[in-house]
């Protein structure tokens, strides 16, 4: 499989685990083959250098020149509105349903498990409803077609 999000200066990145653990970044500069310069003006990441291992690329980029200051980067980030389109993406959808699941309190969890059961409760109903109409009123036997002649049936 082809790689589709490249190592680039301006392109944003997102950091699973860590310090900073949740939050985006911009590259703004690779120092070495295994670490890149980055920078989080509104998203609250310092600028500083980071394995790549830690990012997780994403398919946004920011056009700057490298080594920019974080003045440039901020504006740069509010231009293109890149906090709210992460937020529409699926994998920020993921990632916020996750720490919704994993703030949930006992009794959340009990009303989560009882709605599981009433639906497939109703889910169950029907398949056994549809089931029923089917075993009284069976479909019409088809005959049989061999390269479009009709073969007889065995009597």
């Amino acid at each position: 499989m082809a790689f589709r999000h490249y190592v680039q200066i301006g392109r944003v990145a997102f950091i699973p685990f860590g310090i900073d653990g949740g939050k985006l970044c911009t590259i703004v500069d690779v120092v070495d083959q295994n670490r890149a310069l980055v920078d989080g003006p509104c998203t609250g990441v310092e600028r500083q250098a980071i394995k790549f291992k830690r990012l997780r690329l994403t398919k946004f980029r920011l056009k700057f020149p490298h080594s920019t200051s974080s003045k440039v980067v901020r504006k740069a980030w509010e231009e293109e509105k890149i906090t709210e389109k992460w937020n529409e993406t699926s994998t920020a959808k993921k990632i916020a349903a996750r720490v919704k699941k994993s703030e949930m309190k006992d009794f959340d969890r009990f009303r989560v498990y009882k709605a599981k059961q009433q639906m497939n409760r109703i889910i169950k109903s029907a398949y056994w409803k549809l089931k029923g109409k089917a075993r009284k009123n069976p479909p019409k036997a088809r005959a049989k077609r061999f390269k479009g002649r009709r073969v007889a049936k065995k009597a």
